[in-house]
């Protein structure tokens, strides 16, 4: 559902939030918010009516307070917020008026605008995401993880100047990062439809064939845009390519393409030689093209162990020698980042990741513990991190580590459900069933098909009853 402007709304809840606005103006402060929130119950995507509902919460914040922080003051934020988890995934809607509550004592509250702007963002309410996301990046400027969900809000609010300097900020401090790279190229595609006319379409009100004035580029637009492009599509995008560049010889974006293309593929070599000539020319460092090099390579050793007939009297020799190669390579390229790039935590993250995955544990705590700084990284770090000890059989320290994970990680999301599971599985391995059965009973309340969480509560309740 849209947002609406003032002119959308009804004349009964009109006049409602132009009492609001009245109360507001003579400083009546408790009775503007609870007429702000009434006229939101009916029509929660009236922008105008939630922005001026949050001007007066601060402006009742710096009087001193009133009626709204005696009832819902910060001892009672810990339960309301868990409300308003168990909301935003069966109705969001209501979880946006529960963080209201919040709110209504406490207008910088970052976990309760985080989780309002993400409740907006599901309804559709771009604008009301932004006006709460405005709040965090204000008070927390350097959290990656704010300014991304504030960039792809402003960019859905059609505020992509401000996106873009968002994610450009980012990208000056986090240059090899693949998620901001993915969100500048979306941004700079939504920029296009957008000076193109293409936005239209949107609103249902034509086509961008109808749009575009060559229909040889609407096709190619479609290409594109596809994810997966089939060898024939990613053949005829070459040639496209191929000939702009004859007109373009400097544009170096158009070679990239290409190479990427020929990636996709499976024409290894040529990709290679396509990335080494870029590097040559770029005359210096590209994280971002460093690390297609190092993919391509992998890929490369990856299509061979596919390619491999399992009726070779030497298949499990060649097969296992393959997997070394490419795992080897893998932990060598991104050492080799880490050494290049100390400070990017993105890399120190993704190391020590493989290294787990790999069995290497030694080596990937102290590289998943420099990662977990990265407020971007921080909960798959502590994630992996308890991972690690587990596997180590340290499992206080897991139960701690993990413990600290999910009660960072705000929202009830597949990464929430398996910090969770994660956790009550250390708990087993120690013994301690009721605090294990307590994990898991969270999650089988709101997704009983989650792994084996329904044999372990039932079998627990079972054994209980008998």
């Amino acid at each position: 559902m849209p947002e609406k402007s003032l002119s959308e709304i009804q004349r009964t809840v009109r006049e409602l939030y132009d009492k609001g606005n009245a109360a507001l103006q003579k400083k009546n402060y408790d009775y503007a918010i609870a007429i702000y929130n009434q006229v939101l119950q009916s029509e929660p995507g009236f922008y105008p009516c939630r922005e001026a509902l949050r001007a007066c919460q601060f402006a009742r914040a710096g009087s001193g307070g009133g009626f709204f922080k005696k009832v819902f003051g910060t001892a009672s934020n810990s339960p309301l917020m868990a409300k308003a988890q168990i909301q935003l995934r069966s109705n969001p809607q209501d979880a946006l008026a529960t963080c209201e509550q919040i709110l209504n004592s406490d207008p910088n509250n970052g976990p309760a605008n985080r989780m309002l702007a993400e409740a907006a963002m599901t309804l559709g309410f771009p604008k009301t995401a932004v006006l709460s996301l405005e709040i965090c990046f204000k008070n927390s400027p350097r959290d990656t993880d704010i300014a991304m969900r504030l960039g792809e809000a402003l960019a859905e609010a059609g505020q992509i100047n401000r996106a873009e300097k968002i994610y450009g900020d980012l990208q000056m401090g986090n240059p090899a990062d693949p998620d901001i790279q993915q969100a500048l190229k979306n941004l700079a595609a939504k920029r296009t439809l957008k000076e193109g006319g293409y936005d239209s379409l949107a609103s249902g009100k034509g086509s961008y064939r109808d749009i575009l004035k060559n229909k040889g580029e609407a096709v190619t637009l479609e290409q594109e845009n596809r994810t997966v492009k089939s060898e024939d599509v990613a053949q005829q995008l070459i040639d496209d390519y191929r000939t702009r560049l004859e007109k373009e010889p400097e544009n170096r974006r158009l070679l990239r393409s290409i190479a990427d293309l020929h990636a996709q593929k499976k024409e290894f070599d040529k990709a290679l030689e396509l990335y080494n000539e870029i590097t040559l020319k770029e005359g210096g460092a590209d994280p971002s093209l460093e690390k297609a090099i190092s993919e391509t390579r992998i890929r490369q050793v990856e299509h061979s162990l596919a390619q491999l007939d399992p009726a070779l009297p030497d298949f499990n020799e060649q097969r296992a020698a393959l997997e070394k190669q490419r795992d080897e390579y893998r932990i060598g390229e991104a050492k080799k980042r880490v050494e290049k790039y100390p400070n990017d935590l993105q890399f120190r993250f993704e190391l020590g990741k493989m290294l787990f995955e790999l069995g290497r544990i030694g080596e990937a705590i102290p590289e998943l513990q420099k990662a977990q700084v990265n407020p971007n990284r921080r909960i798959p770090s502590l994630y992996y991190l308890g991972q690690c000890f587990s596997r180590r059989n340290m499992h206080d320290l897991a139960a701690k580590t993990l413990l600290t994970a999910v009660n960072e990680k705000v929202g009830f999301d597949e990464e929430k459900k398996e910090l969770i599971y994660a956790l009550g599985s250390v708990y087993e391995k120690m013994g301690k069933v009721e605090d294990a059965i307590n994990q898991f009973k969270q999650i089988y309340e709101v997704d009983i098909e989650y792994k084996d969480v329904a044999s372990k509560v039932d079998a627990y309740y079972a054994g209980s009853n008998g």
